[in-house]
């Protein structure tokens, strides 16, 4: 999931560089919504792994 989130984020970065300013919007909307899941995820996972500890 964070790789998929990079990978957005460079295309955003190129797509800005060469002047794609909607391409750069979306591909940087899709890296942010990306890695907010995989922030979700890896939180939950941490949670769950401290329960079963116990």
């Amino acid at each position: 999931m964070l790789y998929y989130a990079l990978v957005f984020f460079i295309i955003a970065i190129i797509a800005a560089v060469f002047g794609f300013s909607g391409l750069a919007a979306g591909a940087a909307g899709i890296a942010k919504i990306l890695f907010v899941v995989f922030l979700v995820m890896a939180l939950a996972t941490f949670v769950v792994n401290l329960m079963r500890g116990r």
